[in-house]
């Protein structure tokens, strides 16, 4: 069988070989069957969410469609064999349009369909931000303007389509080889990654202090909505401080062999490479496994005066009508 030929340099011509190992079919085979199976879950959830018809549903159903967007494209990477887009496992520095590598379009979209699945999946907590972004700045800006947080969350989310999209436009009319179009993703999902835990962070910590105050005002419990909002904080700053932390590697690594020899072509061994892939892969499921759950979970007692968390993910604080004795404050909490 005749191998496809890419080019480092004129005079330096390297064959590739497929050289998908069994190990790597099986942990491709395993990440596919748990995103999928997390997106049927994804899928039934959201089908219910539409037939509540409320506002607050209507949000929680635009969390479960980003989770089923993320587990469709993550599940077509995964089980459509890597052999039928190209022949190597591990990265290779092609360029496009390269007569001698007719399989660098099947690299460029199994690229584009990792990169998809990416923007989906940090779509899901950007959005929590801008909602949480917008409550907050209810209640520490009373009285000032607000923006929509859809439209918000649709700028943020547009100005990451943009540059992927610009990647692979510079890929496309050849200013770089893959190796660039691979490394500025990784760079910016770490730069992304960064600014979430650092978000993350701020808002949690506000939003509990506005939490109990709500809670001292109306004289009932908000532990539930805590609760919630420290499970959120905990999964999302271990999943992108993670994933801030091996995209950085993985960039440090590409940019220091391509320093050093001028290409990242043998830069990332097959033991090396599917240890970058479980760490990433499988944080991802945990993290959409756990967000499934924070979802649907209810975070309430038995206790009467509590405030009870329903399963579309929202609590509610009892309004000026519930209580007419003393002043009272309401919101729907997105958490």
């Amino acid at each position: 069988m005749t191998s496809d030929i890419i080019h480092d340099e004129p005079s330096n011509v390297v064959p590739l070989v497929r050289d998908e190992t069994q190990l790597e079919y099986i942990l491709d085979f395993l990440l596919g069957i748990a995103f999928l199976i997390i997106g049927v879950i994804a899928a039934k959830r959201m089908a219910w969410s539409r037939t509540q018809g409320s506002v607050e549903t209507n949000v929680v159903t635009a969390f479960y469609s980003l989770i089923l967007i993320t587990s469709f494209f993550r599940a077509m990477w995964f089980l459509i064999p890597n052999t039928l887009l190209q022949p190597s496992y591990v990265p290779h520095a092609v360029m496009a349009f390269d007569p001698k590598y007719p399989s660098w379009v099947g690299g460029f979209l199994s690229e584009e369909i990792l990169t998809a699945g990416s923007l989906c999946l940090f779509s899901i907590f950007i959005l929590i931000l801008v909602y949480w972004a917008d409550i907050l700045k209810k209640y520490f800006y009373p009285g000032s303007r607000r923006s929509r947080p859809m439209t918000n969350f649709l700028y943020i989310v547009g100005f990451l389509f943009v540059i992927e999209l610009l990647n692979a436009i510079l890929f496309l009319f050849r200013f770089y080889s893959s190796e660039g179009m691979i490394l500025l993703n990784s760079i910016l999902l770490s730069t992304v990654s960064i600014i979430c835990v650092i978000e993350i962070t701020i808002f949690s910590h506000k939003f509990r202090t506005v939490l109990q105050t709500l809670g001292a005002i109306n004289q009932v419990s908000t532990e539930s909505q805590v609760k919630r909002i420290a499970w959120i904080t905990v999964t999302g700053n271990l999943f992108f401080f993670t994933r801030a932390f091996i995209e950085l590697i993985f960039a440090c690594l590409m940019i220091l062999y391509w320093h050093k020899h001028g290409t990242v072509q043998r830069a990332f061994s097959h033991p090396l490479w599917d240890t970058y892939m479980c760490l990433k892969h499988w944080s991802e499921v945990i993290i959409l496994s756990l967000m499934i759950y924070i979802l649907q979970s209810r975070f309430s007692t038995s206790n009467g005066g509590e405030v009870r968390a329903g399963e579309d993910g929202y609590q509610e604080v009892p309004t000026e009508e519930e209580e007419d004795d003393e002043p009272k404050v309401s919101e729907n909490i997105v958490v």
